[in-house]
């Protein structure tokens, strides 16, 4: 009877971890998935990326598993192209945690992504998308980013960095929504109690994987929850220093095939 690996699920991040800056999965992370894999592991995206916006990178590299999107609040089911599960943010409540918020910090810029497989992201003047290559509809007015049911709101300042609207919008919107910080330029309002955390509980239920069955990589402070709900925490080397003080360890970059590198030991 074979071994079964040690860690029966790896649960990746995207941007900053898995994704290179050109936004593409190496060639050696790829080989070094399909090794855990062949190994007995299974691979869990969990992205704070919607669902729209990983379908063709999905596809690229041929994953059929299931995915959490929108920071924890979609579960997709690659292989039959549907969410098996989607918690939304009252649209009410956002609009009165940026009014909460604009009144510690002045204005803000935002942008929300929109609930279902089809959903879009929508920016409101002002504000500028971190990642470049995904797709975006300006409005004209704030009021228009309601239209649909949204899955998490983005918010920008003109002046303060991340970690410090970050504090600022915990402090301010209360239990109207869970507060994140997932990347460069990219402060994030979703339902409250939902996180990359519940997400990848959900998924691991599903698939009957453990905590303790489970290896993660992560680069920013919204990957702490799923690292909370892991046996063994990789943070990459450009990793957020509140995320590199919870991990385990400490790999290489994204640029420098971070993910691949730990793969490789444990399941080489």
């Amino acid at each position: 009877m074979p071994t079964p690996p040690a860690y029966a699920l790896v649960a990746t991040d995207l941007d900053g971890t898995l994704l290179r800056p050109d936004d593409t999965v190496s060639a050696r992370s790829r080989a070094a998935l399909a090794l855990a894999v062949s190994a007995g592991a299974r691979h869990l995206i969990v992205t704070g990326r919607p669902v729209p916006g990983i379908r063709s990178l999905l596809a690229d590299l041929a994953y059929t598993g299931l995915v959490v999107c929108g920071q924890g609040t979609q579960l997709y089911d690659a292989d039959s192209a549907r969410l098996l599960r989607s918690v939304t943010l009252d649209r009410q409540a956002a609009d009165t945690a940026l009014g909460k918020l604009e009144a510690e910090v002045g204005a803000v810029f935002a942008a929300v992504d929109q609930d279902g497989v089809d959903g879009v992201t929508l920016i409101e003047n002002g504000y500028r998308m971190p990642n470049p290559t995904l797709p975006a509809l300006r409005v004209d007015s704030r009021d228009a980013l309601w239209a649909r049911p949204v899955i998490k709101v983005l918010v920008r300042h003109p002046l303060l960095g991340d970690d410090a609207l970050a504090a600022a919008a915990r402090g301010a919107v209360g239990d109207l929504a869970s507060v994140s910080m997932a990347g460069p330029g990219t402060v994030e309002l979703a339902p409250y109690g939902v996180d990359k955390g519940t997400g990848i509980a959900t998924a691991a239920e599903l698939l009957e994987i453990g905590a303790e069955g489970t290896v993660a990589f992560g680069d920013m402070p919204n990957d702490l929850p799923m690292f909370r709900r892991s046996g063994h925490r990789v943070a990459m080397g450009n990793a957020h220093p509140e995320l590199r003080a919870a991990a385990d360890e400490v790999t290489s970059t994204n640029a420098e095939d971070g993910v691949a590198e730990v793969l490789e030991r444990l399941f080489g």
